[in-house]
Order: structure tokens, then sequence, then C-alpha cells
């Protein structure tokens, strides 16, 4: 399933990143789309992620869910 957050607080190619990779640690991720000009992160994964899940995967790499 795909689904797409928006986050707060990316500014550069890095942050994308940064993004990707505390996302991609969520169990179940198989892939991250990060992009700090749309201000999106695009998930797939094999099953549903929680709001809280992704919201404390971000805040800990240092950004939020918008």
């Amino acid at each position: 399933m795909e689904n797409t957050f928006a986050v707060s607080g990316m500014t550069c190619e890095n942050c994308d990143h940064h993004v990707s990779e505390a996302l991609a640690g969520l169990d179940g991720v198989e892939s991250v789309a990060a992009d700090y000009r749309s201000g999106d992160a695009t998930v797939v994964s094999s099953r549903p992620l929680t709001e809280a899940e992704v919201s404390a995967a971000l805040e800990e790499a240092g950004y939020a869910l918008a």
C-alpha cells in the first residue's frame, strides 16, 4: 500500500535523505521517496502505517508531520 505524508522541516536534498532513512526503518516499509520541494514523503509498505509511528520516526530525525 502507498501513502503520502506531508512533512515539515525539509529544506534540501539532504533532508530528503534523512526523512527517507527515518521512514525506511519502520516495520513493513518497502520504499520511501521524500521530496523537500513538495514537502511530501511517499511510502510504500506491506502493512498500514499509523500516524503515531510515522510521526515518532520523523521526530526522532528532526522533522514532523505537517
